[in-house]
């Protein structure tokens, strides 16, 4: 739409502002100039078109039936190629910065997170084109705790020393091979752009988001897409923000045996928290600070299931029963986090395009993808971000190409109207084609030989 009205806005400006211009700053040269070297091959230049316009003009007129069939060829070769050109967006920037995620599995504990976040970071920094890496993982960043972030910092391009001579896709490229090798975690890198639709975040530069009333039906199918579009070779880094097999082991107290014993179930819970939450116990105060107390088992006994097999709970009679005595463990999945669009579950598919292909390509392949699967029509898929706007912007593309024609007819006809004045007289008809013609939009001027062998018909 922005583009439309652009052209509208030319094409009145065209029609009005520059032809008053014209009037107002040119003015008729003088005859007994002397006329300079450039002047002169100027002047053969513009009679050398002026001549190659006059016999293709010609041609085109005594050939009406043959330009009416060029013509539709034309029309059809241009419907033929909208739906065929692929079709882009903004173009990927190199920015000199880049963005990773890091994905484990969703069982990790934090330790083993530390540790693969580790290896990951060592891998990136150790590229020659990489300058820098900031990274950070777990909670408080809006993430679960088998995500990490990463910012990295690439040398300027050019030649030397302290400089790269790849650009974004040839590093990204590169990284990702080597990190192919990293077991039981993923990075996933895209580059920063300076322009960027929405404000989801994600694992690459596009997304796609499938949302449904069922969260049971949603996480059985999402999976599914994610697999069928790792599969295309244009599709690339396909990943989603689901987190739905998170293991917890669930303590299943046997009431009428922790009756016999004395034990409420309020006891077994402030035993597990007093071991597991970090319940805060005392504050120790010095002169400049304050130091909280925190009660926990220790860490070597916070990596197990099994360590709840020595977790003792107090009855009422002041003795220390086991955990194990009243109660059994089971353990389940339990998702680390449900994200919303709106008031319904939301899983959101990230991807990148690879080399060479549009995203016109790549939303194709996706609803083409999400077709083939089968999926309820409970389900809805739509584009988000970038990809959304991309969409939007494809409905209104054939209005745009259509008032780009007619601007262009109308605006090929007022120059057309202005540039043919009838003449009645001609003293020297041979100086026509030495006519200096200076025409734009509707704007005729004759100079130098053209007034002595010219003489206008009034309207």
């Amino acid at each position: 739409m922005t583009l439309s009205i652009a052209i509208l806005v030319s094409l009145v400006v065209s029609l009005t502002l520059t032809p008053m211009l014209c009037g107002q700053f040119l003015r008729a040269e003088d005859r007994n100039r002397r006329r300079g070297l450039i002047d002169r091959l100027s002047e053969r230049g513009f009679n050398a078109m002026h001549n190659f316009y006059e016999r293709t003009l010609k041609w085109v007129l005594e050939h009406e039936y043959t330009m009416l069939l060029v013509t539709a060829a034309v029309i059809v070769a241009t419907v033929y190629l909208y739906f065929v050109v692929p079709k882009g967006f903004f173009p990927r920037q190199d920015t000199g910065q880049m963005i990773g995620t890091t994905e484990a599995g969703q069982d990790i504990s934090f330790e083993a997170m530390r540790e693969k976040q580790g290896q990951v970071v060592g891998i990136v920094l150790a590229d020659p084109a990489v300058q820098a890496v900031g990274s950070f993982f777990g909670g408080g960043t809006g993430q679960a705790l088998n995500n990490g972030r990463m910012f990295i910092s690439l040398k300027p391009k050019g030649w030397g020393k302290d400089k790269r001579a790849d650009d974004v896709d040839t590093i990204i490229a590169r990284l990702r091979k080597k990190l192919s090798k990293v077991t039981g975690a993923n990075l996933f890198l895209q580059p920063s752009q300076d322009i960027r639709v929405g404000g989801r975040s994600s694992k690459a530069l596009y997304q796609y988001a499938l949302t449904d009333q069922n969260i049971d039906e949603l996480n059985s199918w999402a999976p599914k897409l994610v697999r069928k579009l790792q599969g295309y070779p244009q599709i690339k880094d396909a990943t989603s923000d689901q987190q739905f097999r998170g293991l917890q082991e669930n303590v299943v107290i046997d009431r009428d045996a922790a009756a016999r014993l004395g034990i409420q179930p309020q006891a077994v819970d402030s035993t597990l928290y007093s071991a597991f939450g970090q319940r805060q116990v005392s504050i120790i105060y010095t002169q400049q600070n304050q130091y909280h107390v925190v009660l926990e088992v220790d860490p070597k006994f916070q990596l197990e299931p099994s360590s709840l097999d020595k977790i003792y709970v107090k009855s009422a009679s002041g003795n220390q029963v086991p955990l194990s005595t009243i109660a059994h463990f089971q353990a389940s999945n339990t998702p680390l986090s449900v994200n919303h669009q709106g008031q319904f579950p939301c899983v959101t598919i990230s991807f990148n395009t690879a080399p060479g292909v549009s995203l016109g390509q790549a939303t194709q392949i996706i609803q083409r993808a999400a077709k083939e699967l089968g999926m309820p029509s409970t389900i809805r898929g739509n584009f988000a971000g970038t990809a959304q706007v991309f969409q939007s912007s494809l409905a209104t593309e054939p209005l745009l190409i259509l008032t780009a024609l007619i601007a262009s007819d109308r605006n090929g006809r007022r120059q057309r109207t202005a540039a043919t004045p009838r003449y009645r007289h001609c003293r020297r008809p041979d100086r026509l084609a030495n006519a200096n013609a200076l025409h734009y939009a509707g704007y005729l001027s004759l100079s130098r030989s053209a007034p002595a062998a010219w003489e206008k018909t009034p309207d």
